[in-house]
């Protein structure tokens, strides 16, 4: 990608393959291109070569649309700071990709999530009144509501204190066994990383054994 200087290379040859129920952590330094890997696994980010093939799709011979509606489609996602919309209420936040999915049953099926996650009680919560751990639980009602088929996670539960990042895992995981979804997750946590079955590391761009 182009900077100030020129042409700035952030991954280069990186080249792997995930099979479906897979669980796999991205870790490295800070700079050495985790999450600009995440984002263009899921699509969001478009790469100066190469390419990401998910079911025999190769995500970029798709226009932004079709991007758009394959990650509404297969992809849940949970980012480090949350990314609730304050506006609306927990509830609400669940129940978005399900309406924009079409589905009849999205107030029924988010007020379940939000039990699953131990929420009932504060699904007409704003974001703002929710603790950074009850806001990362609706974070992960909200990316499993879809039932995706991938869940990228980056650094879950680096936003959050030990002991509820370590309660967000459990229930990450927990979720994850349920639905059978492919997880691929960025962390700098050793212990978060060890939860899943293969580690990825990168330095400096580039896959490392």
């Amino acid at each position: 990608m182009p900077d100030a200087g020129g042409w700035l290379t952030i991954l280069d040859d990186v080249g792997f393959t995930v099979e479906s129920g897979d669980t796999v952590a991205i870790v490295g330094a800070s700079g050495s291109g985790k999450s600009t890997l995440l984002g263009l696994l899921a699509g969001l980010d478009l790469p100066s070569s190469g390419r990401v093939v998910a079911s025999g799709q190769d995500l970029f011979t798709l226009d932004e649309d079709s991007r758009a509606r394959w990650r509404a489609e297969h992809v849940g996602f949970v980012f480090q700071s949350f990314q609730l919309l304050p506006q609306m209420t927990a509830l609400e936040n669940v129940m978005l990709p399900l309406e924009l999915a079409g589905a009849r049953d999205a107030a029924p099926r988010a007020r379940e999530l939000l039990a699953r996650v131990g929420l009932a009680e504060r699904s007409g919560h704003y974001p703002r009144t929710l603790s950074g751990g009850e806001q990362q639980r609706v974070a992960l009602a909200r990316a499993f509501a879809p039932g995706p088929s991938l869940l990228f996670a980056d650094e879950p539960t680096g936003s959050l204190d030990h002991a509820t990042g370590q309660r967000v895992i459990e229930l990450l995981f927990e979720l994850n066994r349920e639905s059978g979804a492919t997880l691929i997750l960025v962390t700098h946590d050793p212990a978060l990383a060890g939860r899943c079955g293969r580690t990825l590391s990168l330095r400096s761009g580039r896959l490392v054994d």
